[in-house]
């Protein structure tokens, strides 16, 4: 394969370079600084684009791999050690799409501070993307945390009346997470290091999937669960979900799009990446416990989702329910489950960003995100009606739009697995029509009681630039998602492949989508 000579080194730093022409800016020429922001995005994302279409589907393991050694002192070695497979590269693509519609979003709401707000965002999607693509679990650790200054001020000089104790209480839960994620990854450098008799302490994440080095036991029940604590908060996983509706309810609209479409995929990404195939016994035991956490997520987001009267904080809690649907997913350790929940991650970012961005568009016009301060929007703003009627049923799960192929294959998944979490999980799919299609009724139709309602403009051309995007790619990967799953489909067989493997013994069902589609040949041919 043909790429380009570091090209994702390109794709990560590349927004760090438009930081630094921001910065270099005066802070007067705002339009300038937004256009610098945007311009720097787009390029990115173009650039993240070459590893689309370079990207081999039927190779194996990681691809466009770079590796230089970065750091060696007293028998410690760290490297510089990028690498993107079939799971990061959809992850990448969603970060660099997401960002210039967040920039452009934000084109007139920000007028304070313009130079530090754009220099943040691009900041943190070098950050986001480091994350995703980094190897050696020291540079993962350093990305990681470095994703936490920029959202800190972004929802702490940005957000609303409460934001110093949003932001307080997402800082708090983040690095709670992020000091047992820490020991875990020491602990596991050093019990590599003695399996092997190497005398250099590595953190070489390839290095650790290629050797069976962990015995079950203690320890490895312990450094399981740091990872999947630390990680269960990033999601948020219930019951580490309560700082998530604070941040998103305070954070400025971009804040909030960003976080729902990018940031909480670190924690599933993170769960995917570490907790599932660097230690199988304990996964084994504890995955029908996190399965059962997954399961009280779905049910609780979507019940306290309901009863919501504020719009962001009703998004908000549905986060924690399809979030819960993705934890699911990855957990009944099978072929459907984690590519609908990969699918998932994806549709969730696009549908729920777009929510956001919606909730954004009336509270610029109305000030208030109280659902009673609506109805009858329909009629005095039919563009937005419609983009976020589209929002809605993608989030719902509507055979057609994006979301249908992420709940469908989990919940095959999940009824593979045990069929009882296939039932309580389908009843958080009928709970989540019931409150989405309630709230759109109740601010989209009816009479329109409040005058202020009457006199709202419609999308500007600004507003359907950012809409329309992220419709168009809805109805792509609700209409033909076999790119997507083609994608996948390796990194996902490795997962299990390697977890049966060390297990010993095929313990956990399969249910493979090709069998199960081959089993349909007949059917469709008929």
């Amino acid at each position: 394969m043909n790429y380009l000579p570091s090209i994702l080194s390109t794709v990560v730093f590349l927004p760090l370079l438009g930081t630094v022409l921001v910065v270099a800016l005066p802070s007067r020429e705002k339009n300038l600084l937004r256009a610098v922001a945007l311009l720097t995005s787009l390029a990115t994302f173009a650039a993240s684009l070459n590893l689309w279409f370079a990207f081999d589907p039927a190779a194996s393991g990681f691809q466009a791999v770079e590796r230089f050694w970065w750091l060696w002192v007293f028998g410690v070695q760290v490297d510089y050690h990028l690498g993107v497979d079939g799971i990061s590269l959809l992850l990448v693509l969603l970060t660099t799409f997401i960002t210039p519609v967040v920039i452009l979003s934000s084109w007139h709401a920000i007028e304070d501070k313009v130079k530090g707000y754009h220099a943040c965002f691009l900041v943190l999607e070098t950050a986001m993307l480091g994350t995703f693509l980094a190897l050696d679990m020291v540079l993962f650790y350093i990305f990681w945390e470095a994703m936490l200054l920029p959202m800190y001020f972004i929802i702490g000089v940005w957000g609303g009346p409460r934001r110093l104790y949003a932001t307080i209480k997402f800082v708090l839960f983040t690095m709670a997470g992020s000091v047992l994620m820490l020991a875990a990854l020491i602990w596991l450098a050093i019990s590599f290091k003695q399996f092997t008799g190497n005398p250099t302490l590595t953190f070489n994440l390839l290095e650790f999937y290629a050797t069976d080095f962990l015995r079950p036991g203690t320890a490895q029940s312990l450094m399981f669960l740091a990872f999947t604590l630390a990680f269960a908060i990033k999601v948020p996983m219930f019951p580490f979900h309560t700082w998530l509706p604070d941040a998103h309810v305070e954070a400025p609209t971009a804040g909030s799009v960003i976080l729902a479409g990018v940031l909480l995929k670190m924690g599933t990404y993170g769960l995917l990446r570490f907790a599932i195939p660097l230690f199988p016994h304990a996964l084994h035991q504890f995955a029908p416990a996190i399965c059962i956490l997954a399961l009280v997520g779905i049910v609780y987001g979507a019940l306290v989702a309901m009863v919501q009267p504020d719009l962001k904080k009703l998004v908000a809690y549905s986060s924690v329910s399809h979030l819960g649907f993705v934890v699911l997913g990855l957990f009944v350790l099978n072929d459907f489950g984690l590519r609908g929940a990969i699918y998932q991650m994806l549709n969730h970012g696009l549908s729920t960003g777009l929510l956001f961005l919606a909730v954004g568009v009336v509270y610029e016009r109305r000030h208030t995100r109280q659902i009673e301060d609506f109805g009858g929007l329909a009629r005095v703003m039919p563009m937005f009606a419609v983009g976020f009627m589209i929002a809605t049923l993608s989030s719902i799960g509507l055979p057609g739009l994006n979301g249908f192929w992420g709940e469908f294959p989990i919940l095959l998944g999940a009824f593979a697995a045990r069929p009882v979490f296939g039932i309580i999980a389908a009843t958080g799919v009928i709970l989540g029509a019931v409150y989405m299609l309630w709230m759109f009724r109740r601010v989209m139709f009816g009479p329109l009681t409040r005058p202020e309602n009457e006199v709202l403009r419609d999308l500007s051309p600004r507003e359907i630039a950012v809409f329309v995007p992220m419709i168009v790619v809805m109805f792509w990967m609700g209409l033909f998602p076999k790119p997507f799953f083609d994608v996948m489909e390796k990194s996902v067989a490795e997962v299990l492949a390697r977890h049966e493997q060390r297990l010993g013994q095929a313990e956990v069902p399969r249910l493979e989508i090709q069998a199960v589609l081959d089993s349909l040949a007949p059917a469709r041919k008929n």
